[in-house]
């Protein structure tokens, strides 16, 4: 799993590519709980390079929407394709996550 973070005024982009799994998901978390807590909390996270996700990456991201809303922050998920897509249409997260 490889990730990068870019802030521009208010708004953070967060890039998560490769596996997002049970062993990588910790490397990530320090990133997610940061941005979550972040006043600005205009995240959009793009996972067009992420090609497989399992429960513990689904736990991060879902960690990070419920934190960031909690704060009145916004959270974007964009570029889900593949193997990610279909988890979260069999879980029903592209509804909650307002994927198209």
């Amino acid at each position: 799993m490889n990730h990068s973070l870019t802030d521009q005024g208010g708004d953070s982009t967060l890039r998560v590519g490769g596996d997002l799994d049970a062993l990588s998901s910790p490397e990530l978390r320090p990133t997610l709980e940061a941005l979550a807590h972040d006043p600005r909390g205009n995240i959009t996270v793009d996972l067009s390079n992420l090609k497989l996700i399992d429960s513990s990456g689904l736990g991060a991201l879902i960690s990070l929407y419920k934190q960031a809303i909690s704060t009145g922050g916004t959270v974007n998920f964009i570029g889900v394709a593949d193997q990610p897509l279909v988890l979260f249409k069999l879980l029903k997260l592209d509804r909650a996550f307002g994927l198209s």
